[in-house]
């Protein structure tokens, strides 16, 4: 009888698929970049089994568990047999690598799927990260660019993506900008653990050691950068971005006005605001939202309120360039001119 095969994610190359068999609370939570989920239980029916299991029995809990499954196998057999058709390596895992992963993958294996199980499950993976992202962190050495908010860091960090450098785009792992309007337009701030692994990715396909990042405070978002990571950045080279009033608003304007709901996602973040500049300054920047005064906004918030906030960060570093960033195309020839000078 064919035996299920387990592997390690460290072990894992070439082209597979990874499965989390986990809810799907679980998997919007935190998960394998690149997995897709095809639940076992969803959110209702695993806090459904998971009362009985602590309120009145085991054998009652699996019982449960087998009556809620046992309607998405074919489903489930059916979504399996054509992703092994189109992958080498078909990969399940759950929370620990226990029953959900482990009865499925005997279950698929015995009707003669050829599919793989991860050993320990999200757990192991979550060990694999902790362990490798700081290895993969002191190789690196990082180049800041570090400027005031609408000076377009993440346009000049994308950019250089797109001529070849190493970046490692925190805020974009973090799905957050770093500010009280740093979700606006973008959705939820990601998890720690979503966060890690992205980072860890983007560390880990690097092609060199010289990895561009944006300036950070040590917060994004819900998100706190490991501190190996930060340290690591705070004693490493930067570059000042400079640009002028007119151009940062036009970038906040194009960057921040982009999904449908991003007055509201303003509104909502100016209301928390109302601590620092006090509510009468923040009752006149929601008169100015809703006039459509939004260029006199984005300039007096960057004036009064983000400006000063970043000069104490900017004033604690020495810079090896200024790079005055009104044109893209201008700014990216004298960082490609510093990087071949070192």
């Amino acid at each position: 009888m064919a035996k299920y095969i387990e592997i390690e994610y460290k072990d894992l190359d070439g082209d597979y698929i990874l499965i989390d068999l986990r809810s799907e609370g679980e998997y919007n939570e935190f998960t394998i970049p690149g997995a897709i989920n095809i639940p076992i239980l969803d959110d209702e029916e695993r806090c459904a089994i998971g009362t009985v299991y602590k309120n009145e029995s085991e054998e009652k809990a699996k019982s449960m568990a087998v009556v809620a499954a046992s309607k998405k196998l074919p489903q489930i057999y059916d979504t399996i047999k054509e992703l092994e058709s189109k992958h080498d390596k078909v990969v399940l895992f759950c929370a620990r690598g226990g029953m959900r992963s482990t009865v499925l993958d005997q279950l698929l294996v015995s009707l003669g799927a050829k599919v793989y199980k991860l050993r320990d499950g999200y757990k192991g993976y979550r060990a694999f990260i902790n362990r490798e992202l700081p290895k993969e962190n002191s190789e690196v050495e990082y180049v800041v660019l570090q400027g005031n908010t609408g000076t377009g860091k993440t346009i000049l960090l994308k950019e250089l993506e797109k001529r070849g450098y190493d970046i490692l785009d925190l805020e974009g792992c973090a799905n957050h900008r770093g500010s009280f309007l740093g979700s606006v337009g973008i959705g939820g701030c990601n998890s720690q653990k979503k966060f890690e692994s992205l980072a860890y990715d983007q560390l880990k396909s690097r092609k060199g050691n010289l990895v561009f990042v944006e300036g950070e405070s040590k917060r994004i978002g819900r998100v706190l950068i490991p501190e190996y990571i930060y340290d690591n950045m705070v004693k490493s080279k930067r570059l000042l971005i400079d640009v002028s009033l007119d151009v940062r608003a036009k970038n906040i304007i194009e960057e921040y006005t982009e999904s449908s709901n991003w007055k509201q996602d303003t509104l909502d973040g100016l209301v928390k605001l109302e601590k620092y500049l006090g509510k009468e300054t923040v009752e006149r920047y929601i008169t100015m939202l809703e006039l459509g005064h939004i260029e006199e906004l984005v300039k007096e918030l960057m004036k009064d309120y983000y400006d000063p906030m970043y000069k104490k960060g900017e004033d604690k570093y020495e810079y090896e360039l200024t790079v005055c960033a009104d044109d893209i195309d201008e700014a990216l020839k004298s960082i490609e001119n510093w990087v071949n000078t070192i």
